[in-house]
């Protein structure tokens, strides 16, 4: 009799225990996953919009002609509390396949006989200083060439805009504007039957920040 009392017994423990186990199991089950909010800083450059326009000149006469990239890629930073610290530091890749004159020949030509004989110059990248509070410095690279290009700057409201003029040949790139000039040479005569491509290239690009 007592063989069958300890049996029972423990049968009895070892059901209520493979019970428990079971209610446990599903109570992990049906317990809500807690989403993990990722943290952003105030001022993002990823989330911001930025326009990126530049104007580059033919002839002798210095005509002007306009351009954007349409695509700009925050590679590290880009975040603060302030649209300064969001600025300062920030490094960028611009890809030369976003460049855009609304003329499909001439963006062509720019990318196959100014950027395309270039050095590893698929795209254009470079570091954001911001020295105080209207200039800064950019680490600009360009035909596998790092030089400092300074820019001047504003802050109104949640807009970042700034200026700079490039001269292409401290990039060692006379080469490059030489080449567009020989392709472009009747499109960059003037009335003086001079054909002329400038190495002077004015930049403006701002950030609209959300």
């Amino acid at each position: 009799m007592k063989k069958i009392l300890t049996i029972l017994f423990t049968a009895f423990i070892s059901t209520s225990m493979i019970s428990c186990k079971s209610e446990e199991k599903k109570e992990k089950q049906n317990e809500p996953e807690t989403a993990t909010v990722e943290k952003t800083a105030p001022y993002s450059l990823k989330t911001a919009e930025s326009n990126i326009g530049f104007t580059a000149y033919k002839t002798t006469a210095k005509v002007p002609v306009n351009g954007i990239f349409k695509k700009i890629e925050i590679t590290k930073g880009g975040e603060g509390e302030s649209i300064k610290e969001a600025i300062n530091g920030a490094e960028f890749n611009i890809p030369i396949s976003g460049l855009e004159t609304k003329d499909n020949g001439r963006n062509l030509k720019i990318r196959k006989f100014f950027f395309g004989v270039m050095e590893n110059t698929v795209s254009l990248t470079g570091k954001l200083t911001l020295d105080n509070d209207s200039i800064g410095t950019a680490d600009f690279t360009m035909n596998n060439k790092t030089q400092k290009l300074p820019f001047r700057y504003t802050i109104n409201g949640k807009i970042f805009s700034m200026k700079t003029i490039m001269n292409i040949d401290e990039w060692n790139a006379k080469n490059a504007v030489d080449s567009l000039n020989v392709v472009c040479k009747d499109l960059h005569s003037g009335e003086d039957g001079v054909s002329k491509t400038w190495s002077e290239v004015a930049i403006n690009a701002s950030t609209t920040f959300n």
